[in-house]
């Protein structure tokens, strides 16, 4: 039977720490832990929420804008080579900062002479908000508890928050419950030849109903019929009530049918399925919004996003990196979504580019796709630390192609519309690029809101000699942790090796899909012999059970998909599944897990397993 010690003693040593945080903030030491080492005097820049960018950017008279301080380090050329003797410290103090555009930060910006260019929250931890969102006023009454405001045409947004809470898209059927994503209809098969299509979409007669304003409707559906592996957001082109028929504006990854069921799927954005508190409808020609609020509207905030990325940092090229920034301490909370979302390409090739594993554009997000909340490319020796960063409308932090040595520790990950951190390496057999990253000491929680589908607390595709260790993943409709390449990369072409993955614990995983790991690998050592080269140790995974109308194969612990060899497994375990705690092809190694005889669990470091006492922020859902 699985354990399910939370480590008790972290309670109190988090209370206790968010004390310190509220009453200490201000006494962090006002340099870096290197900087000191180094002897050395950090160069103190301020911005304050009240400060003027005509200012001096000093502590009595601080600038207002991030942008004004990094152009202020640009325009003295202070972290020139050469000129850099110690760190730079860009203070930002308590409050928020709300952000209409991007915030970039490019290879003009990097340390240089092994100092850094830190951007810190001054005053603690989570106490500098960056705000990629906007209030909504100007309410007017509707009907039925609904209200309406305008918000123009010129900047459509596809997520919502009420207080720091994410809004439901109105949505039909209902959901079930805030952090749920079922109840589904089920598509049906029109006729036997039409089971491979991947744009018409055919419902049970009667069940939708004629009246309805689809204009601006999209469909959110597990493509691929019992498959229930991605899911798509596609805006609806035309329906016909009468034929049971709807097209959609694009492709889904998978067909809507395969025999052995229809796909899942709900329709969203339409003001006839507005009847719920904490739902909302945009009116994307008219530019008008319509929310029920949870609360009284006089009372409550409503906030639009403004941006999908909140920092963009990116040097020119592969080999022109932006290197050694530091974001630290930093809140970042919200971001926008897309009009329509598919995972990957449809078939191989089919991104245009010419590659030599043309198969992997089934692998990766399609160019539109490819951002985060923080969005990282070209660059070495990034880190993000006790940073807060939720409500996003699409992945925390995403590492795109050329990156070495990102970190991200000490944070609390919350509230995701995809992935908690994804990195996503180069092409399989085009050179290394991506890899010796390290994540530690995190809490990813609510993960894959608006993409429930494929959604991981941390996705690594093709990067190895990473670390991932001393975190807590909780609630994602799929995976934990997932590596993958694909199965059809040859020997010395994959670079998913040498991963480190341990001190582990995995929560409600698998909420909502099937034919799925809590810990996932796909495509990694394709070839025999399998040299063990990837390791995972100290792992607990608590149930993987799915919701009842999830069709496909069941879910496990650990699911070593095709390819997924070459990896050493000691301590783990598995609580309640719906198939096998462990599946595997036989090129694995296996000591003391539960799922076999004589699993001794006075080997389990439990106290250890998760984040670490120091963990900055108190614990989702803990007392205090």
């Amino acid at each position: 039977m699985l354990r399910t010690i939370r480590r008790p003693q972290l309670r109190l040593p988090l209370v206790v720490a968010g004390a310190l945080l509220l009453i200490g903030g201000a006494a962090l030491p006002g340099h870096s832990a290197d900087a000191a080492a180094a002897g050395c005097r950090p160069t103190q820049l301020f911005v304050a929420p009240d400060g003027r960018d005509g200012a001096k950017g000093s502590k009595d008279a601080p600038w207002r804008t991030i942008e004004q301080a990094r152009d202020h380090i640009r325009a003295k050329g202070l972290n020139r080579p050469g000129k850099m003797r110690c760190d730079i410290v860009v203070n930002l103090r308590a409050g928020d900062y709300p952000v209409s555009r991007t915030i970039e930060l490019d290879d003009r910006d990097s340390g240089s002479g092994g100092h850094r260019v830190v951007y810190r929250s001054y005053d603690g931890p989570g106490k500098a908000r960056v705000l990629g969102a906007e209030p909504v006023t100007g309410w007017t009454e509707y009907k039925d508890g609904i209200y309406r405001a305008d918000v123009g045409t010129d900047r459509r947004f596809h997520t919502l928050f009420e207080d720091g809470k994410r809004a439901t898209t109105a949505r039909y059927p209902n959901r079930g419950s805030d952090d749920t994503w079922a109840p589904y209809m089920f598509s049906v098969l029109k006729e036997p030849e039409k089971e491979a299509v991947h744009q018409w979409l055919y419902s049970k007669p009667g069940e939708w109903d004629a009246s309805w304003d689809l204009s601006n409707a999209q469909a959110v559906v597990w493509s691929g019929g019992s498959w229930s592996w991605f899911t798509d957001t596609v805006p609806i082109r035309d329906w016909n009530p009468a034929k049971n028929q709807m097209t959609l504006s694009h492709w889904t990854r998978y067909a809507l049918m395969n025999s052995r069921s229809g796909s899942r799927y709900f329709l969203q954005n339409s003001l006839d399925f507005l009847d719920q508190a904490g739902e909302y409808y945009l009116d994307y020609g008219k530019g008008q919004l319509y929310y029920k609020p949870r609360g009284d509207i006089d009372d409550v905030t409503v906030m639009r996003p403004t941006v999908k990325t909140l920092f963009k940092i990116a040097g020119a090229a592969p080999d022109r990196r932006v290197a050694d920034i530091s974001l630290d301490g930093l809140a970042l909370q919200y971001t926008d979504f897309v009009d329509w979302y598919r995972y990957g390409w449809i078939s191989d090739g089919d991104s245009g580019d010419v590659h030599k594993y043309p198969v992997y554009d089934r692998q990766i997000e399609m160019n539109r796709n490819r951002f985060g909340a923080v969005t990282v490319t070209n660059s070495s020796g990034i880190t993000l630390q006790r940073m807060r960063i939720s409500d996003t409308g699409f992945t925390a932090v995403y590492a795109l192609f050329a990156n070495d040595r990102l970190t991200v520790r000490d944070s609390l990950l919350e509230n995701l519309g995809a992935d908690g951190i994804k990195v996503e390496g180069g092409y399989p057999g085009e050179g290394d690029i991506s890899g010796h990253h390290l994540f530690t000491d995190n809490y990813i929680t609510h993960y894959g809101e608006l993409v429930p589908g494929d959604a991981a607390g941390v996705e690594l595709l093709n990067t190895g000699s990473n670390e991932v260790s001393y975190s807590y993943f909780e609630h994602s409709a799929r995976y934990g942790v997932t590596l993958e390449v694909m199965p059809e990369v040859g020997p010395g072409d994959s670079y998913a090796r040498n991963n480190t993955f341990k001190y582990l614990r995995i929560e409600k995983a698998g909420l909502d899909s099937g034919d799925m790991g809590a810990f996932y690998t796909y495509g990694v050592d394709n070839t025999e012999p399998h040299t063990s080269n990837n390791s995972v140790s100290q792992v607990v995974i608590g149930d993987v059970i799915p919701d009842d109308s999830m069709p496909d194969s069941g879910t496990r612990g650990v699911h070593m998909d095709a390819g997924g060899c070459g990896f050493s497994f000691t301590d783990v375990e598995v609580g309640k599944v719906t198939d096998d705690k462990y599946q595997s092809y036989r090129c694995n190694t296996v000591e003391n897990a539960n799922w076999q005889d004589g699993f001794d669990p006075s080997r389990m470091e439990y106290d250890k397993i998760g984040v670490k006492p120091s963990f900055p922020y108190p614990l989702p859902g803990a007392d205090g």
